[in-house]
Parts: structure tokens; sequence; C-alpha cells
């Protein structure tokens, strides 16, 4: 009777999770040999705070380490359960992009509408996390997490984001990709950041080694999504081979590190006027850095440059140009060249108190005939942000955002939009 108690009272506190988040000497534990403790993460063992610390992810726009978890009471096994809520408010003037997120490549057409101004609310990033971690002999420090939000479906549906198994130096599982710097993510309210940043998830196989403090290095296996432009005489068909990304990167202190990675994948299509399966193969380059030039200033860019990398590009895998027809010959699909690129920085006013500013740019470039020119097609565009951000406690942060996007097309057309963002984020 005494486990169902405290079995009962271990859920009641999980529940109430939000409300006691400021509590720093939360225990709810049974007395027996192989219990569990629900306790604040300062009370958990040392070495699992360690590895909690050691795998948070850098990305902004990713949860902080749990407040609360689940731990044997020898300290060795904990599962944090975590994550935030937040609420954005959007307003756009002298013109819109048609997206609770900011890609100046939604910016609509001459006569697609009239609408110069929009206001939506956006609550569907509200994320929420389980984590495991320990260490055993066998797998050495180990992770095991899965993360969603909602923006599944129309926006009120769960959706996956993280869901992989970490150890000696292997992630299984869908995260981010390897072709990207989740270390450099700009701090931004807008959920998908500059529009020529490398930023996609992919389900994968990944291998990770320091071979001295500082340097790793990391290969992988990834899923293939592949999104083209088809006609009568071509489809995109279903995909013989993986990606394969790789990448080096050097740290030397913790505000300090460069990372270049590349890839390399292979995209399958059907020639219809042949009747035969074909493929086309598509590569990319990365760099990326951020620094400190002052302790209240840092620095962050990066260049994306390749071939049928439409995917992984934020403005440009809306516009599913991984492989396109090519003009020039009838059943044959092509690669078109393409370019992202940003550069920013980040200054601390106070312990509390930061500012950002962003400028990106993406760009698509013709081949063979393809996009025809001119046309509205889009040919590039870009984006700028100006962010200030409050953290009045550990658990609330505030933040208020400008944003202007340019869209031109190949006709040299170019549209603008201009966004505010206003948004509130509470960690539990």
């Amino acid at each position: 009777m005494k486990t169902w108690l405290n079995s009962v009272s271990l859920l009641l506190g999980m529940g109430l999770i939000p409300f006691i988040s400021q509590a720093q000497n939360v225990v709810i534990e049974d007395e027996e040999p192989n219990s569990v403790m629900f306790v604040s993460i300062n009370k958990a063992g040392s070495n699992v705070i360690r590895i909690m610390n050691e795998t948070q992810s850098s990305h902004f726009h990713e949860p902080k380490a749990p407040h609360f978890v689940l731990t044997d009471r020898k300290g060795k096994f904990a599962l944090g359960i975590g994550g935030y809520v937040k609420l954005a408010a959007e307003y756009d003037f002298g013109g819109i992009s048609d997206n609770l997120d900011f890609y100046p490549v939604l910016i609509p057409g001459k006569g697609q509408t009239y609408v110069r101004n929009q206001f939506q609310l956006d609550a569907t990033t509200s994320t929420i996390f389980l984590k495991l971690v320990g260490y055993t002999r066998l797998l050495g420090d180990f992770v095991v997490y899965t993360a969603g939000n909602f923006r599944g479906g129309d926006g009120k549906n769960f959706e996956l984001r993280n869901a992989y198994i970490s150890a000696r130096g292997f992630t299984v599982g869908y995260d981010y990709g390897s072709f990207m710097d989740v270390n450099n993510s700009p701090a931004t309210v807008d959920f998908a950041g500059p529009n020529g940043m490398s930023s996609y998830h992919a389900t994968q196989i990944r291998y990770e080694k320091y071979f001295i403090p500082g340097l790793k290095a990391g290969i992988g296996i990834e899923m293939p999504v592949v999104d083209g432009v088809e006609n009568s005489s071509v489809v995109v068909s279903k995909q013989r081979m993986p990606n394969f990304p790789m990448y080096v990167q050097y740290r030397w202190n913790s505000s300090g590190h460069f990372r270049a990675a590349a890839i390399i994948r292979s995209m399958t299509y059907d020639n219809l006027i042949a009747h035969k399966a074909e493929a086309k193969t598509g590569w990319g380059i990365l760099a990326s850095t951020s620094f400190s030039l002052t302790k209240s200033l840092q620095i962050y860019g990066q260049g994306v440059y390749g071939k049928g990398i439409g995917q992984f590009l934020n403005d440009i895998s809306m516009l599913n140009v991984d492989i396109v027809p090519d003009p020039e010959r009838e059943g044959k699909m092509q690669v078109l060249p393409m370019l992202g690129w940003f550069g920013g920085l980040q200054y601390t006013i106070s312990p509390k108190i930061f500012v950002t500013s962003t400028y990106g740019q993406s760009r698509l470039y013709s081949h063979n005939g393809y996009p025809t020119t001119p046309s509205e097609q889009y040919r590039y565009g870009q984006y700028l942000n100006a962010s200030l951000f409050w953290n009045v406690s550990s658990n609330l942060q505030l933040g208020a955002e400008y944003l202007r996007g340019w869209r031109t097309g190949f006709d040299n057309n170019t549209r603008h939009a201009n966004r505010i963002n206003i948004a509130a984020q509470y960690n539990f």
C-alpha cells in the first residue's frame, strides 16, 4: 500500500511541475532499494548532472535542461521531463510572408493577394521532451531523447522533432542533420531563423569522435528526402541511396568554434521517355563560425554552396528544387546551383538582457534554361532581423523582434515584407 501511495504522489508531483519549478528541495521517494526518486535536478547524482549538461543542445529553440528528474536511489540513471510553452504575436505590414515563420520566399507575387497587413498568434512551437541519461560499462555515457511540438497537420497535432539514442559516439534515430551547425543557430523569436541557414532533421546513423581536445569529426548516413519539379516526361522516384554527410569542428574555447561540413547525395527519378530509373548527384559544402570579440560581443556566420541541396536551406526548401527537369533534354533531370549565407552579432547588455541582429541571403541559379528567364520564379531572398531578449527569471524569457524580407524573381522584380514579433516563453 505504501508503494502504491508513493506512486500516486509521484504522478501528482509530475502534474504539478509547471507550478513548483521554483522549488529547490522537491523530493518524492520510496525507501525500497529498487525504487526511484522524483527530485529537482540539483539533487540528482553528479554524474547524471554532468551528462545532462554535456548533452544539452545549443540550438536556440531547443528546450533547456529539465528542472526535475526521476532517478534511482544511487543516482546512476535519470529521466528528465521538461519543455516550454511559447506564445508569439506576429504582425506583418508593408507586405506579408504567408506563413507562421518568416520566409522571404513566401512573400506573395503580384496579383496573388492584395493583403498588405497580417496578424497571427502562434503557440505551436511549444515543446515537451523526455530525456533518459545514465552510465553502464557497455554503453558508457548514454542518452535516450525524444521531443516534439505541435506543428503537425493544421498546427494542432503533435509533431516529432527528435527521437534518438546516443552512446559511444553513435547517434541512432531522428535528430538534426550533420550538414548544419546547431551551435551556430542565431537567437531569433522567429522559429525558422535566417533564410540562408542550413537547417533540417533526418532519420540517421551518425558517428562522432574527439581526436584531441576541441577537435571533433563526424560522419553519417541519413534518410534521403528528395523534392523535385515533375512534368510529363520525368517524375521523382523511390530513392536508392542514403545521404552521406560529414563534418570536422574545432572549438578553441566555450564561445569560439569553426566547423566545415560536406554532403553528397544521389537522387533517383523515372525517365518516362526511356522507361527507366536514372539518378543525378547532388553535393554541398558548409563553413560556419562563432567567436567573441569582447566579453559582451559575439560574432557568428555561415556559408553554404552546392547543387541539389535545396532540402537543407530554409528559403529554398520551400521551392521543391532538389532536382528539376532539364529543358534541353527530354526525359532528363538536373541539379541547380544554390547558395545560402548569413552573418550577425549578439551583444549582452546585462546578465539578463541581450540583443541580436542577423542578415542573410539565399540564391538559386539558373542552369540549362531552367528556371526560364525572365520569370517570377524565386531567384534570391534577403532576411534581416533585430531582436531583444529579456530573461526575466531562469524560467521566463520575453522577446521582441523586427524582421524585414525581400524576394527577387528572375525578372528582377523585388517584393518585400515586414514583421514585428513579440513572444513569451516559460520553461518547465
